[in-house]
């Protein structure tokens, strides 16, 4: 569940905004809501929470788009709006950039699925731990240690 080579770069749909990661991910996941059901138009989204101080946009410009909120906020490529990554206030150490993004995502499984309350009925992920809702917070440093001891 870790890149096999860092930094790893990666890109929107159109190429014109690119990313650098240089550090693991924290934890991975995938989320069953509503709005990450509409925002990548699938029956979850994927993310991988990186270190803010390991990424970096690294060509083009990102903007603000998708639900627009002061807890979270979503950044897209202007040119294709592909939804890139999410900053969540309240969790500034932390990144969720869509790993499919990655030039290489193979290495990519979800450690914990959200909001599977929301999920559709078909919808299936490999997660060894399952929310309905989202973890409390006072439970996340426990699952981004076990994250971490899986190597």
């Amino acid at each position: 569940m870790r890149p096999k080579t860092l930094p790893i770069e990666g890109a929107c749909r159109c190429g014109a905004t690119r990313v650098r990661l240089s550090a693991a991910p924290r934890m991975t996941a995938a989320c069953h809501c509503r709005g990450c059901q509409k925002m990548s138009a699938s029956a979850y989204s994927l993310t991988a929470m990186v270190p803010a101080d390991a990424f970096e946009v690294i060509q083009g410009e990102v903007v603000v788009g998708g639900a627009k909120s002061p807890e979270l906020q979503h950044f897209f490529c202007p040119d294709c709006m592909t939804w890139m990554f999410t900053r969540v206030t309240g969790m500034d150490d932390l990144v969720n950039i869509r790993p499919t993004l990655l030039e290489d995502c193979t290495w990519f499984t979800p450690f914990i699925e959200t909001m599977t309350r929301e999920k559709l009925h078909w919808a299936e992920t490999p997660a060894q731990h399952s929310f309905e809702g989202f973890p409390e917070m006072a439970d996340f440093e426990a699952l981004l240690e076990a994250f971490a001891q899986q190597g």
